[in-house]
């Protein structure tokens, strides 16, 4: 038996957090009859700290300002190495591997403001080394528990990606000839989520939060038993606890349930990771490393059905809505994909798509701020600058997405109209309605300022009282 267990940023935060994770990880190990994989992410903030720095290089030739974040960077490493580690030669060992590789970072930053050029191959380089600091840490504290155990980036584990640096896909998956040997002479491997390789040996990423992903392609990879991601809340809520109340945990949902969740708000998943494992019906579980004995949330392809019609309703406050209108694009073919190559251009991450019966309108909400907007809002204007196609394009700031899941509205007769029934109740205005084809998920867009109040007016109504 395989287990990929998973830990993010908040697990591995300060390195008595390590320490804690590493003693999770020997435990399983001990107690279950399992090879243990393990995928880490980050140290909190660092990510977030080598994004700003990397902008800061590029913008301002100040040396003095990289060779102090590089020395604060490894303080905050020693003091996390000294948590994490008691024996004196691991704790050595692993010293000079975190400075070594700081040295090299603080060599690439000077790079990049010398040069005044910060590529998306660089960034990618700069921003791996956030896990290329954790690895080693966490494997030495697994060490010094008395398993033996071998950090490796994501590459060297055999996660080969394209060149699409920043955002990567994989396109060669060879984790089984890399690690297997490494699981038949019991060694615990420790590899960097978010980062993998290119077939030239070049660092990719897979964008922010793919360490998740990292974790579902290692699972896939290694036709695994069970993937763990483990993170600060005891598995998937039926809503944002910061703002409704009696929230539950999901014990168990669907693959489908998931990722639809996961694309609309609950940020406990990255969106990506169901794919890889629901291909191979490989089981995911959400864990709390901070309750390790709570069973969290597990997914499988079972479609169970709860009391409640709805499992969850999740909302996305960073959104933005364009509506594109002009009796032109009635019957004339291309239209839409002109609109998508202009968003395309814009980088635009998009959420829903409606267009009217009539054709003469298309409303789109995009994830993003007001940078991405005013993005979009210049490509979709520049493409039908000189055509009588659209009369005029529009945009709302204000607003947010709510989403209805559960497999049980599948089929369910009225559902829609108990659901819409209760948005009027709150008060909300609904500006645009989309549903997906697999029936599970209802997406609506309302007032950001009407948000709270229907949030909690739904989940009250749906799965507190599952009156429906």
């Amino acid at each position: 038996m395989i287990t990929v267990m998973k830990f993010g940023g908040t697990s591995v935060g300060d390195g008595q957090r390590i320490r804690n994770v590493a003693k999770i990880i020997v435990d399983k190990s001990n107690k279950e009859n399992t090879d243990i994989v393990v995928v880490t992410s980050a140290m909190s903030q660092i990510t977030n700290a080598l994004v700003n720095m990397s902008k800061q290089a590029l913008n301002v030739r100040d040396i003095a300002k990289i060779n102090n974040f590089v020395e604060e960077l490894k303080e905050k490493h020693a003091i996390a190495i000294d948590e994490a580690v008691k024996n004196d030669d691991i704790r050595t060992e692993v010293r000079h591997v975190i400075n070594s590789s700081i040295d090299e970072l603080g060599k690439v930053l000077v790079g990049v403001s010398y040069l005044g050029e910060l590529t998306p191959k660089s960034k990618d380089y700069i921003l791996s080394f956030g896990e290329r600091l954790s690895a080693p840490i966490l494997s030495g504290a697994v060490r010094d528990l008395g398993k033996n155990s071998l950090f490796l980036l994501g590459g060297e584990a055999g996660l080969i990606t394209d060149e699409n640096y920043g955002c990567a896909r994989p396109i060669k998956i060879k984790i089984k000839e890399k690690v297997n040997p490494l699981l038949e002479e019991n060694i615990i491997p420790i590899i960097t989520g978010f980062v993998a390789g290119t077939e030239n040996g070049d660092i990719t990423t897979f964008g922010r939060g793919g360490s998740d992903y990292s974790a579902a392609l290692v699972g896939a990879g290694l036709d695994a038993d069970t993937v763990e991601i483990w993170t600060d809340v005891s598995g998937i809520l039926t809503s944002d606890p910061r703002i409704v109340k009696n929230v539950k945990r999901i014990p168990k949902m669907s693959y489908i349930e998931a990722m639809e969740l996961a694309y609309f708000g609950a940020k406990v998943l990255h969106p990506r990771t169901v794919e890889p494992l629901m291909e191979k019906n490989i089981p995911l579980r959400i864990k709390n490393t901070f309750e390790p004995e709570n069973e969290g949330t597990f997914i499988t392809n079972c479609k169970e059905l709860s009391n409640s019609v709805m499992k969850a309703v999740s909302a996305i406050r960073d959104v933005f809505l364009i509506n594109i209108f002009g009796a032109g694009m009635v019957g004339v073919s291309g239209t839409a994909a002109r609109i998508f190559s202009a968003l395309g251009r814009a980088d635009a991450n998009v959420l829903l798509i409606t267009q009217g019966s009539s054709e003469t309108n298309v409303s789109v909400v995009i994830y993003g701020d007001e940078v991405d907007a005013n993005n979009c809002m210049k490509e979709l204007r520049k493409e039908f600058k000189n055509s009588n196609l659209v009369k005029d394009i529009s945009i709302d700031e204000n607003v947010a997405v709510i989403s209805a899941v559960g497999v049980g509205m599948k089929g369910s007769k009225g559902i829609a109209g108990k659901l819409f029934g209760a948005v009027a109740e709150s008060g909300a205005n609904i500006k645009m309605i989309a549903q997906g084809s697999s029936e599970v998920n209802i997406s609506f867009v309302i007032g950001e300022e009407e948000l709270e109040n229907c949030l909690r007016i739904l989940h009250g109504r749906f799965i507190e009282n599952a009156e429906n």
